[in-house]
């Protein structure tokens, strides 16, 4: 159960529940959750429904019950960035993947979600990484962070590739799936708006280290859109090749920034890289 309290300020008086609890970001389906459970919403101490007006001064309170369904719980050697109420973020390591799949049972991201959270906890990761991807990925403890997180988190991605990079660029190139592969996406007309951006870091060997941003979120789009710049990767086996240096596509996602959903206040999260990663550059 998650309670959380709000102080009416003048600027809300008169308003109705309602309208101020769908202006802070709860769904209707949620608020009619909220309707339904006893002691959903109190005000000032009492019983109270949605078409109540509010008033200076007064204290509303919201209880969120969370009931999920978690995988088998497996403790793992995975870092917490941070934690409060609200979210935990966990610092990923490659080849673990975020969810649980027919291919992939009791040795993901969630599994040690369940263990860390507890299995009556629901797991709502606000994003996901590929499996060879490390780094940051947060996840929200209730409904309404999740709903409120999901267009709300700006993320730094750091790559090493394939050849020199002297300037940066952005790349808009759209992306579809690659003919029958389930798997596998290319560029290509017809496929959906992707757009990359990324600035060299360092040159080290014949490989650039390159943050990158992503306006969007399409399936694999980093590695597809440095593939066909003729940048892949170092150690993506799907879009390059091989590298006996690394195990993995070198993709780490290092920091994440966003204003937190509850108390508004502007975060800044971050990891360090994976020891395979830091050895190359």
């Amino acid at each position: 159960m998650r309670e959380i309290e709000f102080k009416i300020d003048k600027e809300n008086d008169g308003v109705k529940i309602r309208s101020f609890l769908r202006a802070f970001g709860v769904s209707s389906s949620l608020l009619k959750a909220l309707k339904n459970s006893e002691n959903g919403i109190t005000l000032n101490g009492e019983f109270a429904r949605t078409i109540d007006p509010l008033h200076t001064g007064d204290i509303l309170i919201i209880n969120i019950e969370e009931n999920g369904s978690m995988p088998s719980p497996v403790k793992m050697d995975i870092d917490i960035i941070y934690e409060d109420e609200d979210i935990v973020v966990f610092d990923k390591p490659a080849h673990i993947p975020v969810h649980e799949s027919r291919h992939h049972i009791g040795d993901t991201l969630q599994n040690f979600a369940a263990y860390h959270l507890g299995e009556n906890a629901a797991f709502r990761a606000v994003y996901r990484l590929d499996n060879g991807t490390s780094g940051l990925v947060l996840v929200a403890k209730n409904k309404l962070v999740a709903a409120k997180m999901a267009r709300n988190i700006k993320k730094d991605y750091y790559a090493i590739v394939s050849g020199i990079i002297t300037e940066g660029a952005t790349v808009d190139l759209p992306i579809i799936r690659c003919g029958d592969s389930i798997i596998k996406r290319m560029v290509s007309v017809g496929g959906e708006r992707a757009v990359t951006h990324f600035e060299p870091i360092s040159v080290k060997d014949g490989n650039t280290l390159i943050k990158l941003n992503l306006e969007t979120g399409r399936t694999h789009q980093i590695r597809v859109h440095l593939s066909h710049l003729g940048h892949p990767l170092i150690g993506d086996t799907l879009y390059g090749t091989p590298d006996e240096r690394i195990s993995h596509q070198a993709l780490h996602c290092k920091d994440i920034y966003f204003t937190h959903p509850i108390t508004n206040e502007e975060m800044h999260l971050s990891c360090d890289f994976p020891d395979d990663m830091k050895e190359i550059i």
